[in-house]
C-alpha cells in the first residue's frame, strides 16, 4: 500500500495549520497595536512621493534581477521577456502559498516548458536559492562591522546552549542515517550543475550578480521608504536590518513572509531606536510596494502565462 499521498496530505495540513496560526497571531498583534498601525498609515499617506517613486522603481528591478539569477542557474538559454514575466507571476504566487511553494511551482513549470527535465529544473531552483542565501550571509558579515551594536546576540544560558547542541547533534545523526541516503543523488546533481555553471563565466556572473542585485534592491526599497517617512537611518543600517529581518522571517512558513516579515522588520526598526509609529509606516510602505500593489497584476500575468501555455 502506498502511503506517500497520505503523508503528503498530512504534511500539507500541518504546514497550512502553522501558516494559519502565524497569520492569526499577526492579526491579533495588529489589532492590539492598532493605534500605532493607524498612525503609521497616516504618516505614510503624507510621505515624500519622490522617494516612494524610487522605491517603486527598485521593486520593478527586483523582478529583472530575479530573472537574471534564474538564467544564471541554468546552462540553457531562456527567453528573456517570458522569464521576467514568469518572475513577476511567481512573486504573486509566492504571496498566496506558504514557504515559497507558489513561486517555486511557477518557476519549475516555466523551466519545464523551456525544455528542462523536472529534476534539472528543481536543481536550478536549488542553485538559485543557495546562491541567494550565501549572498545574504556575506552581506550581513560585511555590513555588521560597519554598524557596530546594531545586531545584538541574545544572551543564552549554558543549559539552553547544551540543549541546542544536543538537538543539533541528534538531528545530524538522523539526517545522516535516514535522509542523506535518499538525498545523495539530488545533492550530487546540484553539485554537478554548480560545476557546469561556474565553467561558464557568463552564467556564474548572472547567478551571483542577479542574487546580489536582488537583495540590494529590496534593501533599497526599504531605505527609500524610510527616507519618504523621514527616518534618519543610513543605507548600511537599513540594509543590515532588512537582511537580518528577512533571514529571520524565512524560518516561518507564511505566504511571502506575510506577518512574519512584517513583525521582524518592525521589531528590527524599533530595536534600532526608531519610534513605533515611524517603524509601522516604513513596514506598511515596504509591504504595499512589494506585495499588495503588484499582487493583482501579478496574478493576472500568471493567468495569461497559463493560458498561453508558457506555464
Amino acid at each position: 500500500m502506498n502511503t506517500t499521498p497520505v503523508r503528503g496530505r498530512r504534511g500539507r495540513c500541518w504546514q497550512s495549520g502553522a501558516c494559519l496560526a502565524l497569520l492569526l497571531g499577526a492579526a491579533w498583534l495588529a489589532r492590539r497595536r492598532w493605534p500605532t498601525v493607524a498612525h503609521g498609515a497616516l504618516r505614510l499617506a503624507a510621505a515624500d512621493q519622490g522617494w516612494l517613486l524610487v522605491a517603486a522603481t527598485a521593486v520593478v528591478g527586483t523582478w529583472v534581477c530575479s530573472a537574471l539569477a534564474q538564467q544564471g542557474a541554468v546552462t540553457r538559454r531562456l527567453p528573456g521577456g517570458r522569464l521576467v514575466a514568469a518572475q513577476f507571476a511567481a512573486s504573486a504566487a509566492g504571496h498566496v502559498l506558504p514557504a515559497g511553494l507558489g513561486a517555486g511551482a511557477v518557476n519549475l513549470r516555466f523551466l519545464m516548458r523551456c525544455g528542462l527535465p523536472a529534476g534539472r529544473g528543481a536543481s536550478a531552483l536549488a542553485v538559485k536559492a543557495v546562491a541567494g542565501a550565501v549572498v545574504r550571509l556575506v552581506l550581513i558579515a560585511v555590513l555588521a562591522p560597519a554598524c557596530p551594536g546594531l545586531l545584538r546576540i541574545p544572551h543564552v544560558s549554558a543549559a539552553a546552549l547544551l540543549a541546542g547542541l544536543g538537538t543539533a547533534v541528534l538531528a545530524g545523526v538522523l539526517l545522516r542515517v535516514r535522509v542523506w541516503p535518499r538525498c545523495r543523488g539530488a545533492v550530487a546533481a546540484v553539485a554537478a550543475d554548480v560545476r557546469a555553471l561556474h565553467a561558464r563565466p557568463g552564467r556564474a556572473a548572472a547567478l551571483w550578480g542577479g542574487s546580489l542585485a536582488f537583495a540590494g534592491l529590496h534593501a533599497l526599497v526599504l531605505f527609500a521608504v524610510t527616507q519618504a517617512v523621514e527616518l534618519a537611518l543610513s543605507p548600511a543600517r537599513v540594509a543590515l536590518l532588512y537582511l537580518a529581518a528577512s533571514g529571520a522571517a524565512a524560518l516561518l512558513p507564511t505566504p511571502g513572509g506575510l506577518g512574519s516579515l512584517d513583525a521582524a522588520l518592525a521589531f528590527a526598526l524599533t530595536a534600532s531606536g526608531t519610534p513605533a509609529s515611524a517603524a509601522a509606516s516604513a513596514v506598511l510602505g515596504y509591504r504595499l510596494l512589494t506585495v499588495w500593489l503588484p499582487l493583482l497584476p501579478g496574478l493576472l500575468v500568471l493567468g495569461v502565462l497559463i493560458r498561453r501555455r508558457v506555464l
